[in-house]
């Protein structure tokens, strides 16, 4: 392997009277080629025509020797073709980018030449709440308010936009980043000129969303990372991964009547799970795969990080070149898709059998109708089994409501990109809420309704099919494109529940098209939650009660007093198919999105023209962050440190930077109200994100979150080891900092598993935190902390914080020198009693790469970047 050379690559592909130039994959690989998976082919492909020399070697080798092992520990770089982000990682990552620019200046150096170097697109849908619901004005209501909270940090982006080359920002209203993305971005192969040579190229991307894998939907590769990885993207650096494990998912025969894409989804994300998939590619093939539309294989594909992969992947076919022709791109554009797939082997062959790491087989006509909680999208039911879940946890309450169940549906929301892309969810949920209609059904008074569809084109296509007025005659009018309840911004609950919650007289649920219900995420005053297919979230908001079982229970009473089941309101597909027909038109696409882009109050804002932000030193929306500095240096070394935290397993993102709303009685609340902002209109943590100050504090404000260093301290406090004192997190670190004692983190399973954000990571470099030791840490938080230069070790097999059982008095010392951290390698730990008993184990390094290793040694990507710019500016390398 030393010695191979990679043979001529590189051929033509004559189309529509041009010549392009591709990548030869079939001449490379020869037979090899469909035992390759096609994720590998697109690796492949990119690794060919972005290295060169030795390296392009090294790779091309590693991946065929991959064929023969199903498994490599091979490095390669990979260079997608743009980044994609939404408001909420933008703002921190832009934050950031202006930081840094200061930085350089007051070093003497050139601001300005700190651009992003590859395409940057932005969407502004993560801060939309649902204030107002059920009502024909919510969606305008919802934006103007939107705007009104947001407007400081909105005029920020348009700055960004304006002074930083390839910067694109889609205003609020345009719809959610991955519908976004699916529907206007992505051109799955395209044209593209080097050096004056016209190539043909498939699209490739990473976003700054863990549901970025739903554009795979449609044959694009691409992936979530994390806010930090994106910017050594944007600045020019490749993102280096190991050869990936593959995984195969061989799917066949087809979906029954009346059974759903979410339906899939949440089998597949619970079947995967249940074989331990973390962070392999998984690729969908098998008969199965072309009996779904391109919209279905996309809510599948969006569930990735839920089913703990890195991407959901469909080849491309016609159902791929029908998506791009139905969503308004032109005939030209899928015809190149076409030519450019079959002419390198990318093309979908249905009876083809690729060489995979594992395989697992999913009969589509075995799924049934499905949800999944109530606290995890993995813990899959059948529809009817909602009843039995919730009596399980045993709930008794202080005193019997007059009229709400002891489980009331208390938010029932149509939300999120993964089951709102699809335009036949929608349109089943519109003829469910018809024929609800039409028997007199309505939700009770309890009930948060809201339709908040990833696309302003759905709106185009649910009017032309008759159907907004019959979801409005059932609560579900549109609030706003964005995400919604699924984010989090789900606004105020119904004050029946607030008053029934409070007096401890109902357990309320919330069911949802979302793709996360963890504890709190959708409320933090609800900790159960149901993910289901939108025409069943409408079914559950009718009956109002979710410990019922559907199956034999009556949804409801119409106006005759009689019982109406689910069955009698269930769309036939023929139904769906011909309210789709009448109500979907390609032209519906491009003409929304122009519509919602001309948003006026977008445009009229005030936008500074400096090439350095003006920063606003009385701001509670932007500060300029300590950690954007040529003086932030590494944090490995050998130390002893006391644990800041000691927490279980399955600690998400959620619970380590909230993106709900800042409750009023909190002391985030507290430090922004003596700053000036009103208690009663704090916004969502999210909206907070380039403010370190408020995100320090922050940090792990979760009520669902147990220190198990001290458990029942209240939120968010910790114990300050040496004297005993109990207080909020970011004030004992700042004991510890001042002290000059290092700290720790030790959680279980599953650290980090959720949001891509990468303030989880920031607001821990800020605690102090130097290492995290972990039983299993989620892909990209992994990647966050090392992007933040904090050095996540995994536990030995069998070890976590039970077996440690840590006690307030004992450290933790940690050998990790510059010199000995490796990719996957050895770390010498020892638990220093506090009676002074030594235990010692051997960690591994919870690091993939040596990009990552070096990123470690400079104490992260912002130092990294800015030491790199500066010594691109001497004209030397780093």
């Amino acid at each position: 392997m030393k010695n191979f050379t990679v043979p001529s690559a590189v051929a033509t592909l004559d189309h529509a009277g041009l010549r392009y130039q591709v990548v030869d994959l079939p001449a490379l690989l020869g037979d090899d080629l469909h035992r390759l998976p096609v994720v590998l082919r697109l690796l492949l492909e990119n690794l060919v025509r972005n290295t060169a020399g030795s390296e392009r070697d090294a790779g091309v080798a590693a991946i065929k020797q991959w064929l023969a092992t199903g498994t490599s520990e091979a490095e390669i770089a990979f260079q997608p073709g743009r980044v994609l982000m939404h408001d909420t990682t933008s703002t921190p990552a832009l934050v950031d980018i202006a930081a840094m620019r200061d930085a350089l200046a007051e070093a003497g150096h050139e601001p300005a030449l700190l651009d992003p170097g590859l395409p940057v697109d932005v969407s502004v849908d993560h801060s939309l709440a649902v204030e107002f619901f059920a009502r024909r004005d919510a969606a305008e209501r919802n934006l103007a308010l939107e705007m009104h909270r947001n407007q400081e940090r909105y005029r920020f982006l348009r700055w960004a936009a304006q002074v930083m080359r390839g910067v694109r920002i889609h205003p609020p209203g345009t719809g959610i980043m991955h519908t976004l993305n699916l529907e206007q971005l992505a051109t799955v192969a395209h044209a593209e000129e080097r050096n004056g040579v016209l190539w043909a190229v498939p699209d490739t991307l990473v976003g700054t969303d863990s549901h970025t894998p739903m554009i795979n939907g449609i044959g694009v590769l691409g992936w979530g990372v994390g806010g930090l990885e994106a910017q050594t993207v944007m600045f020019g650096m490749p993102t280096m991964l190991r050869v990936p494990d593959v995984i195969g998912v061989r799917l066949t025969g087809c979906l029954p009547a009346g059974v759903t894409a979410t339906d899939l989804a949440l089998t597949v994300t619970q079947r995967l799970r249940a074989v331990g998939v973390s962070g392999e590619f998984v690729e969908f093939y098998g008969a199965g795969v072309a009996t779904l539309s391109a919209g279905e294989r996309a809510v599948v594909a969006n569930m990735a990080p839920e089913y703990g992969a890195t991407s959901g992947y469909f080849p491309i076919d016609e159902r791929t070149l029908a998506y791009l022709c139905e969503s308004g791109r032109t005939p030209a554009a899928a015809a190149l898709v076409e030519a450019y797939a079959k002419r390198v082997g990318l093309w979908y062959q249905p009876h083809a059998a690729p060489r995979y790491t594992r395989t697992i087989d999913i009969a589509l006509d075995a799924v049934g109708m499905h949800v999944a909680g109530p606290r995890r999208p993995q813990d899959l039911l059948p529809y009817s089994g909602t009843a039995a879940a919730l009596a399980a946890l045993d709930f008794t309450p202080a005193r019997a409501h007059a009229e709400m169940p002891r489980h009331p549906v208390a938010i029932a929301a149509i939300t999120s990109c993964t089951n709102t892309s699809d335009p036949a969810l929608l349109i089943a949920a519109g003829l469910l809420a018809r024929k609800a209609r039409a028997f007199g059904l309505t939700v009770p008074a309890w009930t948060k309704t809201s339709l908040g569809p990833g696309s302003p084109a759905a709106g185009a296509y649910l009017a032309r099919a008759g159907l907004l007025d019959d979801l409005a005659a059932v609560g579900f009018d549109i609030v706003g494109f964005g995400c919604t309840t699924c984010i989090g911004n789900s606004g105020p609950l119904t004050e029946p529940v607030r008053q029934a919650l409070a007096a401890g007289e109902i357990h309320p649920v919330a069911v949802l098209s979302g793709n996360r219900n963890f504890p709190g995420r959708v409320h933090p005053d609800l900790d159960l939650g149901f993910l289901m297919s939108p025409p069943l979230v409408i079914a559950f908001a009718l009956a109002g009660n979710a410990e019922m079982d559907l199956s034999c229970d009556p949804v409801g009473y119409g106006s005759a007093a009689t019982p109406v089941y689910l069955r009698e309101l269930w769309p036939t597909p023929d139904e769906v198919a011909q309210a789709l027909q009448a109500g979907t038109q390609p032209g519906d696409y491009p003409r929304a999105f122009a519509l919602a882009s001309r948003n006026p109050l977008w445009h009229a804002l005030e936008v500074p023209a400096s090439a350095r932000f003006p920063w606003d030193p009385a701001s509670t929306a932007l500060r300029r962050p300590p950690f954007a500095s040529l003086d932030e240096g590494s944090q490995l070394g050998h130390y002893s440190a006391y644990p800041l935290l000691v927490l279980g397993d399955d600690i998400t993102t959620d619970h380590i930077s909230p993106a709900s709303a800042i409750p009023a009685d909190s002391f985030v609340a507290d430090f922004l109200v003596a700053r000036g902002d009103d208690r009663h209109d704090l916004n969502v943590f999210a909206s907070r994100r380039g403010n370190w100050e408020v995100m320090l504090r922050a940090a792990f404000y979760s009520k669902t979150l147990r220190n198990l260093l001290a458990p029942g301290l209240p939120v968010a406090h910790t114990l300050h080891i040496p004297t005993g004192a109990v207080a909020p997190i970011f004030e004992v670190a700042q004991r510890y900092r001042d002290a000059g004692q290092p700290v720790v983190l030790v959680a279980g399973e599953r650290y980090g598993t959720g949001s891509s954000r990468d303030w989880a990571a920031k607001g821990q470099r800020l605690l102090g935190i130097r290492c995290v030791l972990a039983a299993s840490f989620e892909r990209i938080h992994r990647s966050n902390l090392v992007g933040m230069g904090i050095l996540p070790l995994r536990l030995p097999a069998g070890v976590n914080p039970a077996t440690l059982a840590l006690a307030p008095g004992d450290r933790i010392e940690i050998d990790a020198r510059p010199e000995l951290i490796v990719p996957r390698g050895p770390v010498t730990v020892r638990i220093v009693r506090a009676d002074g008993a030594l235990e010692q184990m051997t960690c591994t390094a919870a690091v993939e790469t040596a990009l990552e290793t070096t990123l470690l040694r400079h104490g992260g990507v912002i130092p990294f970047i800015l030491q790199q710019t500066i010594a691109a500016q001497q004209g030397r390398q780093l």
